[in-house]
């Protein structure tokens, strides 16, 4: 069942989302070769408590830090470790804030010092499609027209829509209906009511879409290890449009 948020709600929820935002740019800044992918993790634990708000990935389902940090051919769901950051990685940081009784959550994917001309071109057109699916949302959208303009712009620039993943709803819960996918038809799906809060999460693949999940249950790569991108914004449907809570 969608929950439709009242204002009131929604003005709960600017909070997080805004710490969610600030927290991105924060370690975006700081991102370079030779940090640990746990040294990311734990600026995101910082920044968050210092915010105070509690990071709402930590514990969740037994995951077991802060934010998901997932580099090249992770797609998501990378657990923070001793893996080191090298010049031409590309890094997504995936993070939620829990303050005044609501979830923001938001991911982005940065370089790591220069980087080739094929990630740039991923980091770009996987942000490309984020704001390509918000293009004419609004109150009475078909919920799937979402995906089919992520889907058409991943794969009209040579890119493929990683389908095991998807968007959702979010609010006093961090996963809320309804599901969000990333690829669909046109003009199917329920019309989405005004005052629906939704994360759009494009995660788009270099190569093939398939992925497959290591044994420690969590991190989620490419079965053919090429690169992978994630852009993702917490935002409100609204009569004539959306707001965008994380940016």
């Amino acid at each position: 069942m969608i929950r439709v948020k009242s204002e009131e709600e929604i003005a709960l929820l600017r909070e997080p989302c805004a710490i969610v935002r600030d927290c991105l740019n924060f370690v975006g800044g700081r991102i370079c070769p030779g940090m640990t992918t746990e040294e990311i993790d734990a600026l995101v634990h910082d920044f968050i408590c210092a915010s105070g708000a509690e990071p709402s990935c930590l514990g969740y389902c037994g995951y077991p830090a802060s934010a998901c940090v997932s580099v090249n051919e992770v797609v998501v769901h990378g657990i923070p470790g001793d893996r080191t950051l090298e010049e031409g990685d590309i890094v997504s940081v995936d993070l939620c804030a829990y303050k005044n009784g609501f979830h923001g959550d938001g991911a982005r994917t940065f370089a790591v010092g220069k980087i080739s001309a094929e990630n740039e071109k991923l980091i770009r057109v996987t942000e490309e499609c984020f704001f390509k699916a918000v293009e004419g949302l609004k109150a009475g959208t078909p919920l799937y027209d979402i995906g089919y303009k992520v889907q058409t712009h991943a794969e009209g620039n040579g890119f493929s829509v990683i389908r095991s993943y998807t968007g959702h709803g979010i609010g006093r819960e961090m996963h809320e209906d309804p599901s969000v996918p990333n690829f669909g038809r046109k003009g199917t799906g329920v019309r989405l009511a005004a005052g629906t809060v939704l994360c759009i999460e494009p995660m788009i693949a270099a190569g093939n879409w398939r992925v497959k999940v290591l044994d420690d249950g969590w991190t989620a790569v490419t079965q053919d290890g090429k690169c992978a991108a994630h852009y993702e914004n917490t935002l409100v449907v609204r009569e004539d449009g959306v707001e965008i809570l994380t940016l």
